[in-house]
């Protein structure tokens, strides 16, 4: 039984198309992950799902309600936790819980007792009755979350909920999800953390330019690429030149897929390869045109393997892509004023 349900959706900003004929379904119980880049779409399709946003067209479906038309229904069955935490600075941790169980129109003892229960869940007793305004990133998160968990929702959003957050704070979120996700709470994910999705994910869709390019079980998803991913090094600190050199004899060896220079890693090439053979031949390929091998290592391919053969690029690349057409937009306007 799926209990979100997106047809054919679509949404655009001015000349930007932001989903573009999206296609998702997520099984009731079950935590759902979205990976892509920022700008590739998930925002948006978790504003429409929360009636925050209606789309230019599509069908959209939560809990058997269709939410362009049962706006209230599906609020009541849903929280959510927006990307940019919104909190009153001037409150008390507690005052804005207690504000939004008002909002909620909890029961005065249920509302107590949902209070206490997430200030301890969430390790939230040292700081909770200070003013909001004083809390740190994690702090705000975790009352943020706090907030969209209050009214023990059947559904929970989360958009981008871990972002910049010290590992402690990630720590404790990670660990209520699963706990939500093993009490059957249906909880939809965005993130561009790989190993987000990887560890908490039953099921994974990855969004590219508004649309659904792969989805199923993480596992799943690596165990078609088959083979094992490799990264390679011809020398210690290589350069750009050099390794586009042998990226592209790489990628003219059978059994070699998924080729890519990783900037971050010293210029170092990851690719995926078919069988240990492969492997076992490479440096007899490299030496033939003067390269030698200085470090090889393999594993078993990555959500970013799964990633590069649905788009062409790694996360990062589409991540760095992105952000350089933002900047490019934001020149253009400073240089027209």
């Amino acid at each position: 039984m799926f209990f979100i349900k997106l047809r054919d959706l679509f949404k655009s900003y001015g000349p930007v198309m932001a989903l573009n004929g999206l296609n998702l379904e997520v099984p009731k119980g079950s935590l759902y992950g979205l990976l892509g880049p920022n700008g590739a779409g998930k925002s948006t399709a978790l504003r429409i799902i929360c009636t925050l946003l209606s789309p230019d067209s599509g069908h959209v479906e939560v809990g058997g309600h269709n939410v362009l038309f049962e706006e209230k229904e599906t609020r009541r069955r849903l929280g959510y936790v927006a990307q940019d935490v919104a909190i009153d600075k001037i409150l008390t941790g507690r005052e804005l819980l207690q504000l939004q169980g008002d909002l909620y129109h909890l029961d005065k003892k249920y509302k107590k007792k949902r209070i206490e229960e997430l200030i301890e869940r969430l390790d939230m007793h040292e700081w909770i009755d200070r003013r909001c305004g004083s809390f740190s990133g994690g702090m705000k998160r975790r009352l943020d979350l706090s907030s969209g968990l209050l009214h023990e929702p059947e559904l929970l959003i989360l958009d981008e909920p871990t972002v910049g957050l010290d590992i402690e704070s990630r720590s404790v979120i990670w660990g209520l999800l699963k706990e939500l996700r093993n009490k059957q709470t249906t909880i939809l994910l965005s993130s561009h953390y790989l190993e987000e999705v990887d560890e908490l994910a039953d099921e994974m869709a990855i969004i590219d330019k508004g649309k659904v390019i792969a989805s199923g079980k993480p596992d799943d998803l690596k165990k078609e690429l088959g083979g094992d991913r490799v990264t390679l090094r011809v020398r210690e600190f290589s350069d750009e030149v050099e390794a586009e050199s042998v990226k592209k004899l790489i990628k003219n060896i059978n059994g070699v897929s998924n080729v890519v220079v990783n900037q971050t890693q010293g210029y170092s090439l990851n690719f995926l390869v078919q069988s240990n053979d492969v492997i076992s031949n490479l440096s007899g390929h490299l030496s033939k045109e003067n390269f030698e091998v200085f470090a090889l290592s393999h594993s078993r391919p990555s959500l970013d393997d799964v990633y590069l053969q649905a788009t062409g690029k790694t996360l990062m690349d589409a991540e760095l892509e992105l952000a350089g057409k933002r900047d490019f937009k934001l020149e253009n306007k400073k240089s027209m004023r």
